[in-house]
């Protein structure tokens, strides 16, 4: 069964002209594959098949060559990432208290899987080893704010605080 990505790709020319021009300038260098991965997920955040065939195209390489490389290295993410970056921690403490079900919580509410992005691209959903923050298990953080002694409760109103804040936008 072939799944389709929740959000589909929308890369623009003048993504597609800075990347082309970027694998110009590194095509000729030993190793050039990992700097353009690199700069072709800064460029569209993350890297699709679509970019991956460019990147393929452009180094005159096999797209299962920049498709192994993509999905061996823990940097690079296949998957679009929302507006609003959630992580669950799964570390020990966390886990102990309840982790788990947070995740699985947030995975019904959004209508997505851990590694994926809702289909608005508002959220993404990821989990982590450890936050640092032990003492508040279990843990959940959305972008660069922490959410410490969650209850699954709690979730609607916490990610609420989130898509109101695109509204008053």
């Amino acid at each position: 069964m072939n799944k389709q990505p929740a959000v589909h790709f929308k890369g623009t020319k003048a993504q597609e002209t800075e990347l082309k021009e970027f694998i110009e300038i590194e095509k000729s260098q030993p190793g050039a594959l990992m700097p353009v991965l690199q700069k072709a997920q800064e460029i569209y955040g993350y890297l699709p098949i679509e970019v991956q065939g460019m990147v393929a195209e452009g180094l005159n390489i096999s797209l299962s060559e920049v498709y192994g490389v993509a999905t061996f290295y823990s940097q690079f993410s296949l998957n679009p990432k929302g507006e609003h970056r959630i992580s669950v921690c799964l570390g020990t403490a966390c886990y102990v208290k309840g982790a788990d079900k947070i995740l699985e919580g947030l995975e019904e509410r959004l209508g997505i899987k851990c590694g994926e992005c809702t289909r608005d691209g508002v959220f993404s959903l990821d989990s982590c080893r450890c936050v640092g923050a032990c003492g508040l298990a279990p843990v959940m953080m959305i972008d660069e704010d922490v959410y410490g002694r969650m209850t699954v409760d709690q979730i609607d109103d916490i990610l609420k605080k989130y898509t109101t804040k695109k509204k008053k936008k």
